[in-house]
């Protein structure tokens, strides 16, 4: 185990539904071809520079594919990548190495994808107090991994799940001010309901909506596709009254002059759903 690992449960999980989806009835390729007691060695290798993540699920996806494949993780998640860096060394029975390889190749591809584009956002922010975190825009069922991938890659994580935190977005606000309250009080209505340990954030997306919402004290305000000048006066208004969140649309581009309003969070959708596959193959040897 190393530090950015997932928990093993949940992603032996994620393993045993990728190789079920990519072999369902074995590898008949190899099954054909391939003499039952042949052993080979492989070596897992970055084609690209990189952040690598999915160590474990990598691992995972071989032994699970065979258990009697030895692996050993050369590099932990978090380090970084060269073309030719050697990710991990595999040995034992042939047909176990190919029948786990794609599926430990696409995850630590996406995972290291992840981590890679997430670092790039951490750089870009350096010197400045703001950090850099996730979002739920993950690949369903990858959520655990890919928020890992992010970890590694040096940023932190927002919730986990709609379990985890009170956020009020605006859709929320609109059914409570339909009901006759005012912002302030529908806000403090919802504080009034939920665990005094349960975080409360809220969203605006003007300034003009400020005064209602800091009035209502809440723990984090989010201010969503605020322009520069905006987002730098609504956080100078919070003050410590509250955690300032920045989101919507954030870019390479634009990360930077966000985090230099004083912003304490900038959080990025982009991290897990548009980061690009790292480069990642697998060298056999028979």
């Amino acid at each position: 185990m190393t530090a950015f690992d997932p928990p093993t449960a949940a992603v032996a999980a994620v393993v045993a539904a990728a190789l079920a989806e990519d072999a369902p009835w074995g590898d008949i390729s190899s099954e054909a071809a391939i003499p039952a007691d042949a052993t080979a060695t492989a070596r897992v290798v970055s084609r690209s520079t990189g952040i690598l993540a999915g160590g474990l699920a990598l691992q995972l996806a071989f032994t699970t594919a065979d258990e009697h494949l030895r692996v050993e993780r050369v590099r932990d998640d978090g380090t970084p990548l060269a073309p030719g860096t050697i990710i991990a060394e595999i040995a034992g029975p042939a047909r176990g190495i190919l029948l786990g390889e794609r599926v430990a190749l696409n995850l630590a591809q996406r995972l290291s994808g992840v981590a890679t584009l997430t670092r790039a956002y951490v750089d870009a922010v350096a010197g400045t107090s703001a950090r850099i975190v996730d979002t739920r825009k993950t690949t369903p069922g990858l959520r655990m991994l890919e928020k890992a991938a992010v970890r590694a890659g040096g940023a932190r994580n927002h919730r986990f799940s709609l379990s985890d935190a009170v956020m009020l977005k605006d859709n929320h606000l609109a059914v409570l001010t339909a009901q006759g309250l005012d912002v302030t009080e529908a806000i403090r209505t919802v504080r009034a309901r939920i665990p005094h340990t349960t975080h409360l954030e809220v969203e605006i997306d003007r300034l003009d909506q400020l005064a209602a919402v800091l009035a209502a004290e809440p723990d984090t305000i989010m201010l969503d596709n605020f322009p520069l000048a905006d987002l730098r006066e609504a956080v100078a208004l919070i003050g410590s009254r509250a955690i300032t969140e920045a989101s919507g649309g954030v870019t390479l581009d634009s990360v930077r002059a966000i985090a230099e309003t004083g912003v304490d969070v900038i959080s990025v959708g982009a991290l897990t759903h548009s980061a690009p596959a790292l480069d990642v193959g697998l060298d056999i040897e028979l």
